[in-house]
């Protein structure tokens, strides 16, 4: 008797989490990534939750090495520096390319695909059929619409739902440990830092290093930055990059047009406090991401489902995209274990994770709105 077969349509961190889950309960897995590249650090830093550790031990990856740096305290400055509040309170936080590092070696290459850019899926009785751009097809028993947030699957399941704009954008940026200045870096180092204005949320914290190293001294400050956008035009140019073409949700890591960075930096000087700003001053590659909310009617399409941030996008504030992905890959592959009815399986998944992404998504856009002063009206915002 053949094991059962998984495609999984992305490869970044949704994609692996259920690779790797599905592959420990003894399924073929295949994952093909639309990328032809090696994926590149897209996210910066991380919250790490208790669902992503659980899901690795689930995969059985130990990993050798810390996968965060802890931070200690959360401390608010105002403008001016000064320590408006202070509290402990311990977390560990990663990065993106922690995580997936950590994910691709112990999933291996040898069924990991690039430049595989789904086009069309097919279902016929118990089998599903990917085809791809290239010409490529591939067969399993089950497809799995990893994709992000621009989902694939998601627009083939679920034609005409496009996930909507929140009215603000987050300017992102990472700054090695050793190349801050010593008295900015004094005034974080080893925190959760805030500076919280109407309409306008800062905030940083350590994370690995480019190798995944928490070794004191080859770290990175990681940085945010909320602010409103108006949708329509003043949103487009945000999202324009070097090449003046519009993109979908982020402009990643030095493809930022010179006019918005220009602006960005400048409103640093103007309004952020003097570690903030010394921050961006030592940014070499600031990006930005539109801050969007979607959340799916159903995950489960007979034989083709949707995991991740292709199901619901929670906001940022909630820290929990990364730790729902790595959720909704374990609850599956626990459901799956052992089962001999999987469109039973699936529904039962289906149930319990629907609750818990509307849940996280709605928790979301209180805490976004509230952050951000918005009531909602989108028109009202600057820029």
């Amino acid at each position: 008797m053949h094991a059962p077969k998984a495609l999984i349509i992305g490869g970044s961190l949704g994609g692996l989490f259920a690779a790797t889950a599905l592959r420990a309960i003894g399924w073929e897995v295949e994952v093909f990534e639309r990328s032809p590249d090696t994926l590149d650090s897209r996210g910066g830093g991380i919250v790490l939750q208790a669902a992503v550790l659980h899901t690795l031990a689930f995969a059985g990856i130990r990993p050798r090495e810390p996968l965060g740096v802890r931070s200690k305290n959360r401390v608010y400055f105002d403008r001016l520096g000064n320590v408006e509040h202070q509290q402990y309170m311990p977390q560990s936080l990663t990065s993106w390319t922690t995580l997936y590092t950590t994910l691709l070696n112990a999933f291996g290459r040898a069924h990991y695909h690039r430049g595989a850019k789904l086009v069309g899926l097919t279902q016929h009785g118990r089998r599903v059929t990917a085809q791809f751009e290239d010409g490529r097809s591939a067969e399993g028993d089950l497809l799995i619409g990893a994709d992000g947030g621009n989902s694939t699957v998601r627009s083939l399941m679920l034609p005409g739902m496009k996930p909507s704009y929140s009215g603000y954008v987050v300017w992102r940026g990472l700054v090695d440990e050793m190349q801050l200045p010593q008295a900015a870096k004094q005034q974080l180092y080893e925190d959760f830092v805030f500076q919280q204005d109407p309409q306008s949320l800062m905030l940083e914290y350590m994370v690995p290093g480019v190798d995944g190293s928490t070794a004191e001294g080859k770290r990175r400050f990681n940085w945010l930055w909320y602010l409103p956008v108006a949708p329509g035009a003043a949103l487009d140019r945000v999202l324009s990059g070097r090449d003046g073409q519009r993109r979908g949700y982020s402009v990643s890591p030095g493809n930022l047009a010179p006019e918005q960075e220009a602006w960005i930096r400048t409103q640093g000087e103007a309004r952020a406090n003097p570690a903030f700003r010394e921050l961006m001053r030592q940014t070499d590659e600031i990006f930005v991401q539109a801050i969007i909310d979607f959340k799916a009617p159903k995950m489960v399409f007979n034989r083709v489902l949707l995991t991740g941030d292709a199901a619901f996008i929670p906001r940022p504030h909630t820290a929990g995209s990364t730790a729902k992905a790595a959720a909704n890959a374990l609850a599956l592959a626990k459901a799956l274990d052992g089962s001999t009815d999987i469109e039973a399986a699936l529904s039962r998944w289906q149930v319990q994770q629907l609750a818990e992404g509307a849940l996280m998504g709605d928790r979301g856009v209180e805490m976004g709105n509230r952050i951000m002063g918005i009531t909602f009206s989108a028109a009202s915002c600057d820029r």
